[in-house]
């Protein structure tokens, strides 16, 4: 996505594409909770059960930015795997 992001002139404006749908502050990614989001180093299935075995639900986060000409965008939506 990041390449795609690239060619067509953006940067990405977030350490993360997404995160998991529930109750944890996804404000900033801490070691411990990577799996809760959609990022580099999770490699953990995202159709799995979470800590108490319901199915993980994700949000899909696009963070566009042009910093040369500063402004950006934003998209977010459920993902349905």
């Amino acid at each position: 996505m990041l390449e795609l992001i690239a060619e067509a002139g953006w940067g990405h404006g977030a350490s993360h594409a997404g995160h998991l749908v529930g109750e944890f502050p996804h404000e900033k990614i801490n070691g411990d909770e990577i799996d809760c989001y959609i990022t580099t180093g999770n490699d953990a299935p995202m159709r799995r059960p979470d800590a108490v075995g319901n199915p993980c639900h994700w949000i899909l986060e696009v963070h566009l930015v042009d910093r040369e000409r500063g402004f950006g965008a934003f998209f977010e939506q459920l993902l349905d795997i």
